[in-house]
């Protein structure tokens, strides 16, 4: 660990350490609390500081006012031809996807295409984490989860929908990583704008609206407020599209009603989620192929570049450079080890 005036710089291990022994004397078990530091590990590898340590507060404060199971057991239902069910037992929802993933994987394999829905759950963490992984089994991969209300309808000024991100992730040839890409359907997602917050740093025109309705450029304002979709009602189409198949389709709550239900600790909502698997072999044999194609054309002109190529440049450089948080973050997260 390296400290300088405003800042810490540790290594992976050492933001696994934090992660876990924050969430574990905050009442989650080994299970759990590994599940959740997976996709927080990861997502301070791939430089994604909205969704790494920084959710680990939240993470613990819904433990220990008992509104988040940390002992959640998720119940896999496999019953269904190409599809699983799981019930997240009030738990974070890193669990439910990794015990559910198998399933839904070899499911995909016989059938060509299989979806996992998870209901009773909370899901605060990036997606890539939940494609990623199948799309390094072969397959194509896409999730949708929403979350608390934070997001107008088009035209409105009142938040119905969360900021209802998707991620897609397909395989590809000759030993390189899957594209994934993982995009809100707001024009931030929330975990930036707090951040900005943070930082005291405004954010651009077009973000979200005050209390009042108004535009603004004041992430605290925002936050306070109401954020809006990208493009307009065709975001906000799509922000619609994702509360019904991850909420509607699985039985989670809609995002209004998971804020209705929200403490404001600043952790999870429970919501819903959907992860379809695709096996291209069972669609085209010659997919990788038209893919690389489709890649070489985009690529072909300068300036442009495969969604998550810089989530792949910082994987590459985190682990030797190690990871650089607030100084104000770590402390908080040290205090919280230390308080148990």
């Amino acid at each position: 660990m390296q400290a300088e005036a405003d800042s810490v710089t540790i290594s992976l291990d050492e933001v696994r350490e934090l992660a876990l022994g924050a969430l574990t004397v905050s009442g989650a078990d080994h299970d759990n609390a590994e599940a959740v530091a997976d996709v927080v590990v990861q997502a301070e590898r791939d430089g994604c500081a909205s969704h790494g340590l920084f959710r680990i507060p939240g993470y613990c404060a819904s433990l220990k006012s008992g509104r988040i199971n940390g002992n959640a057991v998720p119940r896999v239902d496999t019953a269904r031809p190409g599809i699983v069910r799981i019930d997240g037992d009030n738990g974070f929802a890193p669990l439910a996807v990794k015990r559910g993933r198998p399933f839904l994987i070899e499911k995909a394999r016989r059938s060509g295409i299989a979806a996992l829905t998870i209901c009773q759950s909370a899901h605060f963490a990036a997606l890539w984490p939940d494609t990623e992984p199948i799309a390094d089994a072969g397959l194509v991969a896409v999730s949708f989860v929403n979350s608390r209300s934070t997001v107008a309808p088009a035209g409105g000024k009142k938040p119905v929908f969360g900021t209802n991100p998707m991620s897609f992730a397909i395989p590809r040839g000759d030993g390189k990583p899957p594209m994934v890409f993982d995009q809100a359907s707001s024009v931030m997602a929330r975990g930036e704008i707090m951040i900005a917050a943070r930082e005291g740093k405004a954010i651009p025109e077009g973000v979200g609206l005050d209390r009042q309705g108004r535009p603004t450029t004041d992430p605290a304002a925002v936050l306070d407020g109401v954020q809006l979709a990208f493009g307009g009602y065709k975001g906000a189409s799509i922000a619609m599209m994702v509360e019904i198949l991850a909420a509607g389709l699985s039985g989670g709550e809609f995002s209004f009603e998971a804020a209705d239900n929200y403490t404001a600790d600043n952790g999870p909502s429970k919501a819903g989620h959907l992860i379809i698997a695709l096996d291209p072999q069972l669609f085209h044999d010659q997919f990788s192929d038209r893919v690389e194609l489709l890649f070489r054309t985009m690529l072909a002109e300068n300036g442009t570049r495969l969604p998550g190529d810089r989530r792949l440049q910082y994987r590459q450089r985190t682990p030797i450079e190690c990871v650089s948080i607030p100084r104000p973050l770590y402390e908080e997260i040290m205090a919280i080890v230390s308080r148990g």
